[in-house]
């Protein structure tokens, strides 16, 4: 079996909402169990991270860059970071904001350079640009992760975004599936 765990901040619900689209999607590749993990809540769940096959990060960005929880989560990491306990695992991202660029592109650099930091093996976002519409796939451009943008005061991303990073959530998931069998092999 294999085990993906989505690790995120949500400060309105926007990111939250984008996180449970990519649980949908990793739940739909047979023989993978997920789980969300909010950051508020994570020092009851570092072996679950640690245990896990691929992690899944996904903060909000605000002002250009993670949001200050899943900021702090990262350096409460560090501990991992010296054990290593994170090599070699599947990594990905996703982000959100309330413009369509919100300069959600750093937010996904930091986010693999912090999974890089960890030894861990990034996966990117496949689904080519489908158009600009709000149910077009990937229609915000984004090929280093899932990007959504979420009017301000609204609840939810964009119906094209959730479906993005549904396809995000399986494509994680796959990536997971030929990593695990390629080493067993």
């Amino acid at each position: 079996m294999i085990t993906v765990v989505i690790v995120y901040h949500s400060g309105y619900g926007h990111t939250a909402a984008q996180a449970e689209a990519v649980l949908k999607g990793v739940q739909s590749v047979p023989e993978v169990s997920a789980q969300l993990i909010r950051v508020e809540d994570i020092e009851a769940h570092w072996a679950t991270l640690d245990g896990a096959d691929a992690i899944v990060f996904g903060s909000p960005t605000y002002m250009g860059s993670v949001s200050g929880p899943f900021k702090s989560f990262m350096d409460a990491s560090s501990r991992r970071w010296l054990q290593q306990a994170w090599k070699d695992k599947i990594a990905a991202g996703f982000t959100n904001s309330g413009s369509l660029s919100g300069d959600k592109l750093n937010t996904l650099i930091q986010l693999a350079v912090f999974a890089a930091q960890h030894g861990m093996v990034w996966v990117g976002q496949a689904e080519l640009p489908g158009g600009r519409a709000d149910e077009a796939i990937n229609r915000i451009g984004s090929m280093l992760g899932a990007a959504a943008q979420s009017d301000h005061g609204s609840g939810r991303p964009a119906e094209g975004d959730l479906a993005t990073a549904e396809k995000f959530g399986a494509r994680v998931a796959l990536a997971a599936h030929r990593w695990k069998r390629g080493a067993l092999a």
